[in-house]
């Protein structure tokens, strides 16, 4: 977990940041923020995210096909 001093100064960013900083698309990262808990804030209309905290969200499994959440995802899409 980042110390309370990364989280005071690391910048807030842009749903586009994140999927580039992923390499997947933008759709991804909607979709993962909705069904699978990728941490992000609602700022006004948009959705702010701390690189940190999807680091962290993605080394814990958020994004691996292979978990329950992924699991569940593909049997809604089916």
């Amino acid at each position: 977990m980042a110390s309370a001093d990364t989280m005071t100064t690391e910048p807030w960013v842009s749903v586009e940041q994140v999927a580039q900083h992923l390499g997947v698309a933008k759709d991804t990262v909607y979709r993962w923020r909705e069904h699978r808990g990728l941490p992000a804030h609602r700022v006004g209309r948009l959705w702010k995210f701390k690189l940190s905290e999807v680091d962290d969200w993605v080394r814990a499994g958020g994004a691996d096909e292979g978990t329950a959440a992924g699991a569940e995802q593909h049997k809604e899409n089916d």
